[in-house]
């Protein structure tokens, strides 16, 4: 078979249905093979585009993410996505072109050569591989293999265009379990006798708890410990937030710091402790810190550690839940746990203003299983990665990284991974972040993949606006966009619209958006915030 070829027959043994991608003259050859097989292609608009749809496919499915794009140009324009990837340790495959072998790094000026592509990818995956003659197929095979092993992470793959076109050596591929670190024993028993003794624990879960699929450790874990539950924006899911002792994103509120000064030992579980979510690595975890990582590189980076655990979360728990018996926590401790993440919770609503009443309304309306896709705007800011309830692992996505304008296209993905479902897919995004990716509009009528599709719009960057005003003194640089009419330019692209400029009119348009949805349909809401009217309290983002 020729290396196009290779490439597919490998994919469609690792039971790849979807893949995502811009078409090129560097990658032809794989359109091509793809074209004559049973894996679904989705043409993106942008390369960017295919990346965050191939992430969020990998984040809801739980599978791995394919993504296609061309050399040099191409592939740069992939590269901020793969940073958001990586930033989410999410199982992407990206491939991309490269120029004829035997120009490879010469500088010849070949159409779409970039200087050393192979390292701009080595900065934005966890791994980045070359193929060689004859071993096409063994190097996307390796680099499938590589997306199976913790820490996960993009992997990308570059290949050669004349080696698409000739001939390949074929692969059967043997993707077992992946290996997983079993906890060192002599530190769990320390470990457990740590978690015995505690009478005031909590538990800080971060995204590995999902990457392990330790959800339901963790909830026993939870249960029979008797800890308080606080995540990673991240961690979001793995136990529902509608539980009174899951108190959610909020680590670092006010409301926190008697159940902080009080807590005796902390169990944190596969997280990064980022900047934003602990206050610039401030947290004020307890002198007993347990953490547990795959990643050595992980534990200690941040925050303080006195009980170091390098092990798979999962296998982690369950030795746990093995060994530790009956705990005691001390009475009431559930009761405070409660009413601290209640008292966080009263405390960020009471900033709202008009936009109480959203939370209250998508609450209502979205079903537990539906995914929740939110871009950095101040929405999703403030209230969408807080308040919004997630009750479900995997149906929670947001770009990790920061970067704007990745929401639309983390949704086409997302409703992909849950096509036939009868699941619905709801995206929270900015004005400017839209308009960054406004021909993505195009593929979810393309593909058949309805949306129901929230646009926050008050004329900028919100975010980084509400910053230059505490910070500079309202001057304000770069931050006031002028926008499209976007229920126009929605109608324009085969959606649905409305426009909205009243709190109280919310309700109805999001009944509406989500039945057009069930129907087969995408809808855009356009929220005129400056018509609704400002926030009771200014939202300062972590400067």
């Amino acid at each position: 078979m020729t290396g196009g070829e290779a490439v597919v027959s490998v994919l469609a043994q690792a039971g790849v249905e979807v893949a995502f991608g811009v078409v090129s003259i560097h990658n032809q050859p794989i359109f091509d093979a793809l074209g004559r097989s049973s894996i679904r292609l989705v043409p993106s608009r942008t390369e960017a585009g295919a990346v965050n749809m191939a992430d969020a496919f990998a984040r809801t499915s739980g599978g791995v993410g394919v993504a296609m794009t061309s050399t040099g140009t191409g592939a740069g324009n992939a590269a901020g996505a793969l940073v958001e990837a990586l930033s989410a340790s999410s199982r992407v495959l990206h491939l991309t072109g490269q120029v004829e072998s035997r120009y490879l790094d010469r500088g010849c000026g070949y159409i779409h050569e970039t200087k050393d592509q192979l390292g701009m990818l080595r900065a934005v995956s966890k791994v980045a591989l070359r193929a060689r003659p004859g071993q096409v197929a063994g190097t996307v095979a390796e680099a499938l293999a590589e997306l199976r092993r913790f820490p996960q992470g993009p992997a990308s793959v570059e290949i050669p265009i004349d080696l698409q076109r000739t001939e390949d050596a074929p692969v059967r591929l043997a993707l077992g379990e992946p290996e997983r670190r079993p906890p060192d024993p002599d530190r769990l028993r320390e470990v457990v006798g740590l978690l015995r003794a505690a009478r005031r624990p909590l538990v800080w879960a971060g995204g590995g708890v999902l990457a392990a699929g330790a959800e339901a450790a963790l909830g026993h874990l939870l249960e029979r410990w008797g800890a308080g539950l606080l995540t990673s924006n991240a961690g979001r899911g793995c136990l529902s937030e509608e539980h009174p002792r899951c108190v959610g994103n909020f680590g670092t509120s006010p409301a926190l710091a008697e159940l902080w000064r009080r807590c005796d030992l902390l169990l944190s579980l596969g997280t990064r402790f980022r900047s934003q979510e602990t206050a610039g690595y401030r947290l004020p975890v307890p002198a007993l810190h347990v953490q547990v990582d795959c990643d050595p590189a992980r534990i200690g980076a941040c925050v303080p550690v006195s009980h170091p655990l390098v092990a798979d979360v999962r296998l982690a728990l369950e030795a746990m839940l093995s060994e530790l018996g009956e705990a005691a926590p001390e009475p009431g401790w559930s009761d405070e746990v409660a009413a601290a993440g209640a008292e966080a919770r009263r405390g960020l609503r009471a900033g709202l203003g008009p936009y109480e009443a959203m939370v209250d309304e998508l609450a209502a309306r979205l079903r537990p299983d539906d995914v929740v896709v939110r871009d950095v705007t101040v929405a999703s800011s403030l209230w969408g990665n807080r308040l919004l309830p997630i009750r479900r692992p995997r149906t929670n996505v947001f770009p990790l990284g920061g970067g704007i304008g990745q929401g639309l296209a983390m949704a086409i993905g997302a409703k992909l991974a849950v096509a036939g479902q009868g699941r619905r897919v709801l995206a929270m995004v900015g004005d400017g972040g839209l308009a960054a990716n406004l021909g993505e509009l195009r593929t979810a009528v393309q593909e058949r993949a309805p949306l129901t599709l929230l646009v926050f719009d008050d004329a900028g960057y919100g975010v980084l606006r509400s910053l230059q005003d505490a910070r500079y003194g309202g001057r304000r640089v770069g931050v006031d966009l002028l926008a499209p009419d976007f229920p126009l330019l929605a109608r324009a692209m085969g959606w649905q619209a409305r426009r909205v400029e009243t709190a109280r009119d919310f309700g109805p348009a999001l009944a509406w958006a989500l039945e057009a949805q069930d129907k087969g349909s995408s809808a855009m809401v356009v929220l005129d915030l400056v018509a609704i009217g400002p926030l009771a309290r200014p939202f300062l983002p972590p400067d």
